[in-house]
């Protein structure tokens, strides 16, 4: 058992050091998908708590989230320097790309909403 707990913890060592490395740009989008990601937990568990009355609108709500995370998860790939499948894709077209998908998305849920 101590051998799992100092592997789990030479792993996480590692992970942060790698991460440190990390550019400021994808730390941000980081922190806006874990954003998302909370935001839909909190959801889920306001629904388990307090019931799903108009179940639509928690769905709206939850795939809202669930989207958006989807998608910055996209964008991170594709503003990653290191990622040399969208080497050629500059980060404003990325971004642009972005907002117009989150801009479709929001629509398609607002029109789920009724």
């Amino acid at each position: 058992m101590g051998s799992i707990a100092k592997d789990v913890r030479t792993l996480l060592k590692s992970l942060r050091s790698a991460y440190a490395h990390t550019p400021t740009k994808l730390k941000i989008i980081d922190m806006y998908v874990v954003y998302a990601i909370a935001t839909a937990l909190v959801q889920v568990v306001y629904m388990a708590i307090v019931g799903s009355f108009p179940f639509n609108a928690f769905l709206s709500g939850l795939l809202s989230c669930i989207g958006t995370a989807v998608l910055a998860v996209c964008l991170r790939m594709q503003v990653n320097k290191e990622n040399k499948e969208f080497k050629d894709l500059p980060p404003e077209r990325a971004f642009a790309d972005f907002v117009l998908c989150n801009l479709v998305l929001h629509l398609v849920i607002m029109n789920f909403l009724g």
